[in-house]
């Protein structure tokens, strides 16, 4: 009889959804194997009322999970790539990287009036740093107000606290059947998203080749590259997911282009650039691109930011 596979997952009801696509994924392509979910809270799940910058963000919503795989308590662990630090505990790895789904962010208003058409000093639900700069870079006048929690938290408090719109990952909002509720797909020229939006990524313990060789089986190779080379960039410019950095690599036949922006936290200084090369050099790629904003002035802006969360 096949060993029963234990799968790690944080408990909110994406990760949960999540969780079950990969099981039910796994369960297809691996009929000889048993699937058993585990699900927990994570240190960014408990701590809901400050922003995700002040409390550092070196994986705030892994670590429970890494841990437990270390222990040998699970055997695989699923997360939003997204979330995922650029440097993983020693012992573990990335064992597949799923097929990405619309990477961009979207516009969920109130009355369904799209991002250009807000009104002056339109009040904007967002915590990320990142889609914060950018919006100020595209619309200095928009106020932004803190916004944590989960979906329908979220959701929730574009009316209760009398928000014109709402920012959410597309995947998100999508997977949990709230499609028709997005006002705009926001354009990646106006905000490239974070680095691994809009895909799932299975994280596992480096020496186990049985598990490695289960859930390779859903391993995307498109968009393993294009992420692998999002987060050599992230890891270049020591950013964690909590920076106002955004990057999307795309993969066209054997050619990835990636493209990446670092911006100041008031987005009057935002600085972008991209590049080109074969999907098999990700890598490669993703250093290089930050090589050039660094030339371009990322690492005098990251530092200011740094600053203000030290």
């Amino acid at each position: 009889m096949a060993r029963e596979i234990v799968v790690g997952s944080r408990d909110s009801a994406l990760a949960m959804w999540q969780t079950n696509w990969v099981v039910e994924n796994l369960k297809r392509l691996n009929p000889d194997y048993s699937f058993r979910i585990v699900s927990m809270k994570t240190q960014g799940d408990k701590i809901l009322d400050v922003a995700l910058a002040k409390i550092g963000d070196k994986g705030l919503f892994t670590k429970e999970l890494e841990v437990a795989m270390i222990k040998n308590e699970i055997d695989l662990a699923v997360h939003s790539m997204k979330d995922l630090p650029t440097v993983l505990p020693e012992g573990l790895m990335i064992g597949a990287v799923c097929e990405r789904v619309d990477p961009r962010d979207v516009v969920v208003s109130r009355n369904g009036t799209i991002l250009a058409e807000m009104p002056l000093g339109a009040r904007i639900g967002t915590s990320s740093l990142r889609r914060c700069a950018q919006l100020l870079n595209y619309r200095p006048d928009l106020q932004l107000d803190p916004l944590r929690g989960n979906l329908n938290t979220r959701m929730a408090k574009l009316e209760r606290n009398n928000l014109d719109a709402i920012i959410l990952a597309a995947a998100g909002i999508e997977r949990l059947g709230w499609g028709d509720r997005i006002t705009e797909r926001i354009s990646i020229d106006v905000c490239l998203p974070a680095v691994g939006q809009g895909s799932i990524g299975i994280e596992i313990r480096d020496d186990d080749k049985e598990v490695y060789d289960v859930v390779k089986t859903l391993n995307h190779f498109p968009s393993q590259a294009a992420i692998t080379a999002e987060r050599a960039l992230l890891n270049k410019l020591e950013g964690g997911c909590q920076i106002p950095i955004g990057a999307l690599g795309t993969v066209n036949g054997d050619e990835l282009t990636l493209k990446g922006i670092v911006a100041g936290l008031d987005g009057k200084e935002l600085i972008r650039s991209e590049i080109s090369g074969p999907a098999g050099k990700a890598a490669l790629l993703g250093e290089k691109l930050a090589g050039r904003l660094i030339e371009m002035g990322a690492d005098r802006i990251l530092k200011s930011v740094r600053q203000e969360f030290a």
